[in-house]
């Protein structure tokens, strides 16, 4: 059972709150100040906060700023006037409020809200599950859904998505909850070791194996199996796990007698296994055993709403494992990391903002603490996994007849091609900030023109000024760098991050603000050019 406060600028509607909610079995409390909500949520208590008052208002707002700092969020409902409800729904719901009930509002309607939305808000505690989207909020009901069964669960969605967070879910809020939870990861050892590993071995089995072993099925019994990277099983090895599906009896690794458990498995893939099975690369009877019931995890671009709520607990998590202060990401920093396109989801977040944390110099993460290859690719989508199974029909061969390539071929492919493409148009941004901040040509030269593949720069001469035969940048002060018609784009970056240093001082984190590029960026390029400071 839950806290549930209640927000008392309705009393009519409160009252029938606390009605409602006590029948069910929750404690309550009325809710005269924001100060109240905060001290409360410092309980251990699971709190629901019911505003009562006008949605618009300044103290809804400042009641919902109080919970929104709290990550997971707390479930809050709006109980708001029939008239209103509609606006209401599609103004706020989902992102301030997680429901909306008509006044009066009904006992039954209140009670099935609050259960709902706090065995949600307990379940992302207990997980680590984070979001406010409605594709995390589907994945959370069907946690809900599968946990009580005892039949067999694939899980699958992309590297990173959380499946074994999910996994552990389903476990949490089953029967077996009280019994062990195994992890193994299908694709981390050889077969030989897998095998043993799984079903365990009996001593003198194999060389090395000094003493009987029990494998992860005897020490999962009477809990939950999860086997990670199901799709990478060796076909010898999907057989035997099929009987142990069906029959919960298998024999150690050199053994003689059978040994019987009762363990409910938990599958994950970041395969298509039926493609698998159309290739003949895993068994259709035992993706048949495992699908009985599925969840699908969805990817952190297809959530990105969600990012900064990720990131504001990624950011408060690291801070106190490093015992670093930082206030977050500013406005630009964030921007980047909500246009960046995330093939490795939500793993891929959080090793970032790790990094972030513990290597950026201030007490907010800005746009230059973004790794040059996250800055360069935001917005840029790498063609989708999910998309490439279009290419090809259903028996493996692409629309013309001939042989598909396999998903690893095609992501180098297209990762290749993308990270060629940035490397092009990183340089030319970087060369036109350079020419335009401190190019100068002499009034005689022919025009220079500098060329590479896919990039053509525009005549130094056209940047003069009339009848000026030096370019001097007289607004910023700067010195300008001498052209001729045998200067490289390096003498012009050399002279440049001179220059920079010159007028700093010698600061770096001031000369990479007033060049345009990361600190990282130019320790290497000072480092290259054997640039003093």
């Amino acid at each position: 059972m839950a806290l549930v406060l209640i927000d008392d600028r309705n009393v009519g509607a409160a009252v029938a709150v606390r009605q409602a909610a006590e029948a069910d079995g929750h404690a309550t409390g009325m809710v005269p100040s924001a100060d109240y909500v905060e001290r409360r949520l410092d309980g251990e208590e699971t709190v629901a906060l019911v505003i009562t008052g006008e949605v618009g208002s300044d103290g809804t707002a400042e009641l919902l700023r109080t919970v929104d700092a709290r990550i997971p969020r707390p479930p809050v409902i709006a109980v708001v006037p029939p008239e209103d409800l509609e606006e209401v729904r599609a103004a706020f719901a989902g992102a301030d409020f997680d429901e909306v009930i008509a006044l009066p509002p009904e006992p039954e309607e209140i009670q099935v809200a609050l259960t709902q939305h706090v065995d949600r808000y307990e379940l992302q505690l207990s997980t680590g599950i984070i979001g406010r989207t409605e594709g995390i909020r589907e994945v959370l009901e069907r946690i809900h859904m599968l946990a009580p069964v005892n039949t067999t669960v694939l899980i699958t969605g992309e590297s990173g998505t959380g499946k074994e967070l999910a996994a552990r879910g389903i476990h949490r809020l089953s029967p077996r909850r009280a019994r062990p939870f195994i992890a193994v990861n299908c694709a981390a050892m050889p077969e030989t070791l897998l095998e043993s590993e799984l079903f365990g071995h009996e001593k003198g089995a194999f060389t090395g194996a000094t003493s009987r072993r029990k494998g992860m099925f005897e020490l999962a019994d009477g809990g939950t199996l999860f086997l990670d990277e199901i799709g990478e099983m060796p076909p010898s090895l999907q057989t035997r796990l099929l009987r142990v599906l069906e029959t919960q009896r298998f024999m150690r690794v050199g053994g003689d007698a059978e040994i019987e458990v009762d363990v409910r498995v938990i599958a994950a893939t970041n395969r298509n296994l039926r493609d698998a099975v159309q290739e003949a690369s895993f068994r259709r009877d035992l993706y048949y055993r495992l699908n009985v019931l599925h969840l699908e995890m969805p990817a952190l671009r297809d959530r990105k709403s969600d990012i900064p709520v990720l990131v504001r607990r990624f950011v408060m998590q690291f801070s106190r494992e490093h015992d670093r202060e930082f206030k977050g990401l500013d406005s630009e920093a964030m921007q980047i990391l909500l246009d960046y396109e995330w093939p490795g989801n939500v793993r891929e977040l959080r090793n970032l903002v790790e990094s972030m944390v513990v290597l950026a110099p201030g007490a907010v993460i800005r746009a230059a603490d973004i790794p040059p290859e996250i800055r360069s690719s935001s917005g840029r989508a790498l063609l989708p996994i999910r998309s490439i199974g279009s290419l090809t029909s259903g028996d493996g061969a692409d629309l013309h007849g001939e042989p598909s390539v396999r998903l690893p071929q095609l992501e180098f492919l297209f990762r290749t091609l993308v990270e060629m493409k940035i490397d092009l148009e990183d340089l030319r941004s970087e060369f036109e900030r350079f020419r335009a901040r401190y190019a100068t040509v002499e009034a005689e030269p022919a025009p220079v023109r500098v060329e590479l593949p896919a990039i053509e720069l525009r005549d130094w001469g056209e940047e003069r000024s009339s009848g000026s035969s030096v370019h001097d940048d007289s607004e910023a002060g700067r010195p300008a760098i001498p052209m001729t018609s045998d200067t490289t784009m390096s003498d012009v970056e050399r002279e440049a991050i001179a220059i920079a240093l010159r007028e700093v001082g010698g600061n770096r984190r001031k000369a990479a603000e007033r060049l345009g590029i990361g600190e990282r960026t130019l320790y290497r390029k000072i480092k290259e050019y054997g640039i003093e400071s």
